[in-house]
Parts: C-alpha cells; structure tokens; sequence
C-alpha cells in the first residue's frame, strides 16, 4: 500500500490546502498506482473535491446526478468484482438519505466500498440546517460492519484515506467543508483503524475528542495546564471500532472524562464512550459536549462551535466543572464477588 508520505503533495502544500482537497489529491495518487480504485460522486465533484480524480483519471470517475442511493447499489455492485469504489457526497446525503442502501447494499453484504461525507457537522453553517449534518456518527455506527473515522485535520485525513483504502469492508470517512485549521505539523505520526492517538498525556481530567474538536480540545488542555489542571487529550479519529483500551486507561488514570465532537450527542462518539464505561463497570465523572439533542441553528461554523460550546472555550468550561469531581480512593477498584 502506498504511503502518502512518497505522495507528490508536500507538507507545505498541506498549509494551504482544505482537507476536501488533501483527500481529493491523496485518493488521485492511490488511483494512479492502484487500477482498482474508482470513483463516485452525486453531482458534488466540485463541492467535495473529488473532481480531482476526475480530471486524472476520467476513465474510471462516474457521475450519477442527484441520485445518492442509486449511486451506492451500483457501488456495491461494482465492489463485488473486485474493484474498489470511493463514494464522494457530502455527509447528510451518505449518512440520511443513502441511509437504506448503505445497511442493506453495502454492510449486510460486507462490500468493499468507502464513503468520504464532506461538510460533515456544522462546517457548512451559513448553508442551513438542511445542510448540517450531526447524525452521520450515530446513523453509520449502528451498521454492522461498517468502519467509522472523522480526522482531526488535512494531513489525518490523507492517512484515513490510505488507511481505509487497504480495509477489507466497508468504510465512513467524515470530513468537513474543509477550512478547519490544522492539528499536525507535519505526516509524523501514526495512524491505524481502531487506535486513538494520545496528542497530550494527563491525570485530572481527560478529554476525548474527534474531528474539528481536536484542535480545540488541545487549546483547552493549554489554557487549564496554566491554572494548574492537567488534561489528557486523545484523538479519538476511529468511531468504530473504537480505542477501548485507550478509553479504559483514561478512566482508570483521570477518573474524570469528557467528550467533545461537532455531532448530536445522541449516538456519537459521547455514546460510544459512555457504552464502554458502563460496561466496564467503573466509575467517573462524565460530560458529553455536542448538539444536546437539538437542531443546529444557522450561522458561521467557528460561532456555532462557540454557541453550542464545543470548542476551545466550551471544553475548558467543561474541565472546569468535571474537576471539581470528588472520589474515594479505591486502590483494588475492582467488583467484588
């Protein structure tokens, strides 16, 4: 499998490039050393970057118009040769109204197809609630079989996307518009499916996060370590399957927990973390930080971010109030017989 270290894009190029361009390029040069590959959009080329591949490779580029859900059963058939399709829409139309044909077409039958939903969350704010989509997490991890990501930043996705690419299954990539600021400075560090990253190490508090909320979460982790407090941050990046590991140490470790994703708090990635705490059977203090339940309102991403406060500000709120949670000290800490 290639890696996008070797890709013609550099990591300057990554600076000035939104992470819809990033994969846009990664997945054309994959293409290039790899004839399986093929590409699907739903009259979006432009809006997700996908165009990219269609201009290299217009061969193997297909375009169905405004028709998401036939798009995914010729997708699935199209797997069932041995190709490998990549679908490109934005997120909304993959996760809700494709939502039967991805079940049924795609996981039930185990093909071998990877979905890339752009504008995912409220990254396309100012374009309406029609347009936000914060239940693509919950909507997608209830699919057996299905893989789930939503990278932190461009260079996160170029690994997602060469991550997924060498899955045997089907696979959600959910990004943004695409305008989000970067996380990593450069491709230096390790991505694989299932395995949280630990961007910063701490034993008050910790906070799990994906996507946008990444970069806030660890602006918010700086700002407590000024007033003392110590934060654990993990990029959480794969949904599904989902670090256990990583989740139950930071319980163990911090006893406090609190997670941030642009998503409803219904189903996500709060929901995945607080199944694996209450099966385990350990206790903490717990805050889910998302759309609580709601229907996002319209308005810029950075200031729906801030009002619905999942970002920087809302975290650091958040770390607050979960680290003024007192426990006893159990040393044995585990159920007895």
């Amino acid at each position: 499998m290639a890696k996008a270290e070797g890709l013609t894009w550099t990591v300057d190029d990554a600076d000035h490039m939104t992470q819809a361009e990033i994969y846009g390029e990664v997945l054309t040069q994959l293409a290039l050393k790899n004839e399986k590959i093929v590409a699907m959009t739903a009259d979006l080329a432009t809006s997700t970057k996908i165009g990219k591949f269609q201009a290299k490779i217009p061969e193997r580029f297909f375009d169905f118009g405004i028709a998401e859900a036939n798009m995914v059963a010729v997708a699935s058939g199209i797997a069932e040769t041995g190709l490998i399709p990549v679908i490109s829409t934005f997120a909304v139309f993959a996760s809700l109204r494709a939502a039967e044909f991805v079940r049924t077409d795609l996981c039930y039958q185990k093909r071998n197809v990877k979905i890339i939903g752009t504008h995912s969350g409220t990254s396309f704010g100012q374009a309406g609630t029609t347009h936000h989509c914060t239940e693509d997490l919950a909507v997608m991890r209830s699919f057996a079989n299905m893989v789930v990501i939503a990278p932190a930043d461009a260079r996160e996705t170029a690994k997602a996307v060469e991550a997924v690419l060498g899955w045997d299954g089907p696979c959600y990539i959910r990004i943004g518009r695409g305008f989000e600021p970067p996380l990593h400075k450069d491709l230096d560090f390790d991505f694989e499916i299932g395995k949280a990253i630990e961007l910063r190490d701490g034993h008050d508090v910790t906070v799990i996060a994906c996507g946008v909320t990444v970069l806030h979460a660890m602006e918010a982790a700086a700002r407590a370590a000024a007033n003392g407090v110590s934060v654990r941050v993990l990029d959480m990046h794969t949904i599904k399957p989902i670090d256990e590991a990583a989740v139950l140490k930071a319980v163990a470790d911090t006893r406090r927990i609190i997670t941030a994703e642009d998503h409803s708090v219904v189903g996500g990635l709060g929901s995945a973390v607080a199944d694996l705490i209450a099966k385990s059977g350990k206790g903490c203090a717990f805050r889910k930080l998302g759309y609580q339940d709601e229907f996002s309102i319209v308005g810029y991403p950075e200031d729906l971010l801030h009002h619905y406060k999942i970002d920087a500000d809302g975290i650091l709120e958040a770390i607050a109030e979960v680290v003024r949670a007192e426990f006893e000290q159990d040393e044995n800490w585990e159920d007895e017989d």
